[in-house]
């Protein structure tokens, strides 16, 4: 069976799926943001040779940030309507982007985020020495990229994205409407006749 067959067999169970599946790849960026993004040398007055670790929070702080904002949006999908969830699958496409770009970003030029750290733990500003890349802002644009595709998914394909009110559903007509009862007009006049007679026989009808 096809991915889009079965989920148009089970919609909410692949709704479920595009929940876990975001909240997984966010709480995954995050992590890609705290390990050593860059290693790289510089020299100072005391010390020839001082050694600069960068992480990613300090490179990239919008990686972090990013992440639990697509955290966050992938739990309201578990929680919001149809309607709803169109923001909520623009707020975590625009956070993939985010962690995307800021990885590739770095990935392409990260001399600036070394003078920043030598900058940072050396006081001083000057040419740093070799540059040493690690693996974590590579599975930070993978993650990124992993983001956008499963929230591009989720938007075109045959989810149950439920509703949690029915204050605006469409009214409905025909057979399966309900019926409203006519006020019985001869039985309510009726009734006012047999109270005007017993008035005027001096009884009171009430």
């Amino acid at each position: 069976m096809s991915e889009d067959a079965s989920a148009a067999a089970n919609p909410r169970a692949a709704r479920r799926r595009v929940v876990l599946s975001l909240v997984l790849l966010g709480a995954a960026a995050v992590a890609t943001a705290a390990p050593t993004w860059l290693t790289t040398y510089a020299s100072t007055v005391l010390n020839e040779q001082v050694k600069v670790v960068v992480t990613g929070t300090s490179a990239a702080p919008g990686v972090s940030a990013a992440a639990l904002v697509v955290v966050a949006a992938g739990l309201a999908l578990g929680l919001v309507g149809r309607i709803a969830r169109w923001f909520s699958l623009l707020v975590v496409i625009a956070g993939g982007l985010v962690i995307a770009g800021s990885g590739f970003n770095f990935i392409r030029s990260p001399d600036a985020a070394a003078r920043s750290g030598v900058a940072d733990a050396t006081g001083v500003i000057g040419v740093v020495g070799d540059v040493t890349v690690s693996y974590a802002p590579y599975l930070a644009l993978v993650c990124g990229l992993a983001i956008i595709a499963v929230a591009v998914r989720a938007a075109v394909a045959p989810i149950d994205w439920g509703s949690r009110t029915t204050k605006y559903d469409t009214p409905v007509h025909g057979q399966d409407a309900p019926q409203e009862s006519a006020p019985d007009t001869d039985e309510t006049d009726l009734d006012e006749r047999d109270a005007w007679d017993a008035l005027t026989q001096g009884d009171d009808p009430t």
